[in-house]
């Protein structure tokens, strides 16, 4: 497609964000340009290995802090100078919606309206045959759609954004609805967002809305050496970060309950995050310092290690009280491309990708019994682990390659939103 598409996230790089990145790849690899614009930096020193494969420029934009007052006013000069009524207009539009940026996020209306300013300057001053932008897209519903709305308004270039969890979760229909109202198609990754999203947005007001899964690089996520068909002591990891919608305190009750009937297993958990030190307290307070490593954070790279070299995957969802759930975990994903059997909980859009007894084991959110009876049967039964996960391996194959999904974007970003992904009503 003939210009760049300008990509807008909340953060960039973001250890926990690899579908982004990984999204980003596959569409260079198709040869689509991308210009990637970041509200905020991460803070985070780890940094998964891919980033540095990424052509796109990043840009990380200044903020609204008086330091920066200058450099943003030039910003808006320019963009009042060369469309006076397109600029005071969406300015306006920007003072009279101050509830736009309600709910999850970090910025105000107005702090949006001047990361916008900041992207359309950008925008305007790169119109030469390599730097004409096309498109603009963004990642999450909250704040980076509302600025990729506003940019939109001051460029008038087509719009469009995926929306996943918290950020589509915890936001006012209203304010969804506006977004969507401006876009030329709403992206989500699973269809329970996108029964969500129907929920939440007047038909009047939807326009096409597409299901893209988040897909995995199937070469680099497959199955590791053959390991013992009856190991000692199993080896289960589970990846996330240590949040309260992961679950990891029902998944280490979990275990102690299958400790109390004898059954051996080690729990390999990788992330990290603010309940870290009460996940240890509880681990210490059931007795599984021997059996469960929380093992931080970790690279894609060695998280791929970890599955390949594991016996069985576990992630165990819950939907919290203020409505916070996941999509559908790519963790998930990548365990079942490395052929593992999967246990994990009916939230959100896990149901899509896991059918109990076929590919997987799905329990109910919470479940700590159930949790422990299906990771019990992995123990003693390697027959089912084989064939869970061979199925599993099938699944991602058929319906998570990250280069099948970045063709469907492609499509999206160049107003081609026709094909048979769409969500009907």
């Amino acid at each position: 497609m003939a210009g760049r598409v300008i990509y807008i996230v909340r953060s960039w790089p973001r250890l926990s964000q690899t579908f982004v990145v990984n999204e980003v790849l596959a569409l260079e690899r198709l040869g689509v340009g991308l210009s990637v614009y970041s509200l905020v930096r991460s803070g985070e020193s780890l940094v998964q290995p891919e980033v540095a494969k990424v052509r796109a420029d990043v840009v990380h934009l200044r903020g609204t802090g008086r330091r920066h007052a200058a450099a943003n006013a030039r910003d808006a000069l320019s963009l009042l100078r060369r469309h006076p009524r397109t600029y005071l207009g969406t300015a306006w539009f920007a003072l009279r919606h101050p509830g736009l940026a309600a709910g999850y996020g970090d910025c105000s209306t107005l702090a949006c309206f001047a990361h916008a300013s900041e992207v359309a300057a950008h925008v305007v001053r790169a119109q030469g045959p390599q730097g004409r932008a096309s498109h603009v897209h963004a990642h999450f519903a909250h704040d980076p759609a509302l600025v990729g709305l506003l940019v939109a308004r001051l460029t008038g270039l087509g719009f469009t954004f995926t929306a996943h969890a918290r950020d589509l979760y915890q936001i006012p229909p209203s304010s969804l609805a506006t977004r969507a109202r401006a876009a030329r198609a709403v992206v989500t990754c699973c269809e329970a967002n996108a029964r969500h999203i129907r929920h939440s947005v007047a038909a009047s007001d939807l326009p096409p809305l597409l299901v893209v899964h988040h897909g995995v690089e199937l070469d680099r996520f497959r199955a590791g050496p053959p390991r013992p068909p009856a190991p000692e002591v199993p080896t289960v990891v589970s990846v996330g970060r240590l949040v309260e919608k992961k679950g990891f305190e029902d998944l280490l009750r979990a275990i102690a309950l299958l400790g109390h009937r004898g059954v051996r297993l080690c729990l390999r958990l990788y992330g990290d995050g603010p309940l870290r030190a009460r996940l240890l307290e509880l681990r210490e307070s059931l007795g599984l310092a021997d059996v469960v490593t929380l093992m931080g954070a970790r690279t894609s790279d060695e998280v791929a290690a970890a599955l390949a070299a594991a016996d069985a995957f576990v992630l165990t969802p819950r939907v919290t009280d203020d409505g916070d759930r996941d999509g559908i975990p790519n963790v998930l994903v990548e365990a079942m491309a490395c052929g593992l059997p999967v246990v994990t909980t009916a939230v959100g859009g896990i149901p899509e990708l896991v059918t109990d007894g076929a590919n997987g084991l799905l329990v109910g959110a919470k479940d700590v019994a159930g949790v422990a009876d299906s990771l019990e049967r992995l123990v003693v039964e390697p027959s089912l682990r084989a064939r869970l996960g061979c199925a599993a391996r099938i699944t991602v194959e058929e319906s998570y390659d990250v280069d099948e999904a970045a063709l469907r974007l492609r499509e999206v970003f160049a107003g081609d939103v026709g094909w048979q992904g769409e969500a009907g009503p």
